[in-house]
């Protein structure tokens, strides 16, 4: 089962309703696993021409953080050993990184791979790096056997990552913004700390902290409460009291829902339980945040450490 769990999913999904759609108004026999694939390969064809167009106007596409060299500056300063791992062609990083980090963003990087190919990039274990030549716009046919920095590498896999670098396990934090392409592999198969970069955090976490939804959600727990206490009452006063509840409960339920979007709600959850995409960030993650300069606040030494969770026969304060 295919899993729609990030912005590529969202074209691909609208595509495939319309198209099945369309059979099934004209009477057109298909096959949908067939259906299916060739969607699937359309969307990905879509990547190049994606490519030429923002590279057209990189500053239309991409927000420039101010703080991103700064951040790589003092992981290089404290002795970090940086890389990147990208699916994306060179001139397309190129002109993105460029426009992020200045015209000398190579240098905060001592490896570096193009057209990785994720998630083939973690499983796979013959697809061998190879070295690009600038000038020729061509990969070279050397046996790459070791990583140099400022260099550019293609395609390869994990495996020849951390026998090249000596990269491996716990010592290693990677960040990446998809939870199965970037980061599943990597915490379950070679136990690196993984970090995701979830750019919808940032109205989760203002939403969260909007006045009248503290409020809506704080009476929402003891409204709960409530209806728990009187509901094995007999009395007429308690079953009309009781509907009452029970209606302002089903109206907060919808509001707090409502209030991140009107028509899907919380990318992390629905009414009090988390979303398939939070239990798979969290599964996957170790932690995440909106920006990865975000951590810019505290020191490269610092530990995370995670929060004591609330168990249903455990109790919990309305305010907690």
């Amino acid at each position: 089962m295919v899993q729609l769990a990030d912005l590529f999913s969202v074209p691909e999904m609208c595509l495939l309703c319309n198209v099945a759609e369309y059979f099934e108004k004209n009477h057109i026999d298909y096959n949908p696993e067939i259906l299916f694939h060739d969607i699937k390969a359309s969307v990905q064809s879509c990547h190049p021409v994606m490519h030429e167009i923002v590279m057209k106007d990189v500053g239309e596409y991409i927000e420039r953080n101010s703080m991103l060299p700064a951040y790589f500056q003092k992981l290089v300063n404290a002795g970090k050993k940086l890389f990147l791992v990208t699916n994306s062609p060179f001139a397309f990083v190129n002109r993105g990184m460029t426009l992020l980090a200045g015209e000398k963003w190579r240098e905060y990087f001592d490896v570096i791979i193009v057209k990785a190919r994720k998630p083939k990039f973690f499983t796979d274990e013959s697809r061998p790096i190879r070295l690009y030549d600038e000038k020729t716009n061509s990969n070279v046919w050397d046996r790459v056997s070791r990583l140099d920095k400022g260099k550019i590498y293609y395609e390869g896999t994990v495996k020849q990552l951390q026998d090249l670098t000596g990269w491996r396990g716990h010592t290693v934090l990677y960040f990446g913004d998809h939870p199965y392409s970037d980061l599943a592999d990597v915490t379950l198969e070679h136990g690196w700390r993984t970090g995701a970069i979830i750019n919808e955090l940032t109205h989760e976490i203002e939403t969260l902290n909007n006045v009248n939804f503290k409020t809506n959600a704080n009476w929402l727990q003891m409204l709960t409460q409530l209806i728990e206490d009187i509901q094995d009452y007999q009395c007429e006063a308690a079953h009309i009291c009781l509907e009452k509840w029970q209606k302002e409960r089903d109206l907060l339920r919808n509001q707090t829902k409502m209030v991140f979007n009107k028509q899907f709600g919380s990318v992390f959850r629905t009414y009090h339980n988390p979303t398939y995409f939070s239990r798979r960030l969290f599964r996957f993650a170790d932690i995440y945040t909106s920006d990865i300069t975000n951590l810019a606040n505290y020191s490269v030494s610092h530990t995370f450490y995670p929060r004591r969770g609330v168990m249903p026969h455990e109790y919990i304060s309305y305010f907690m």
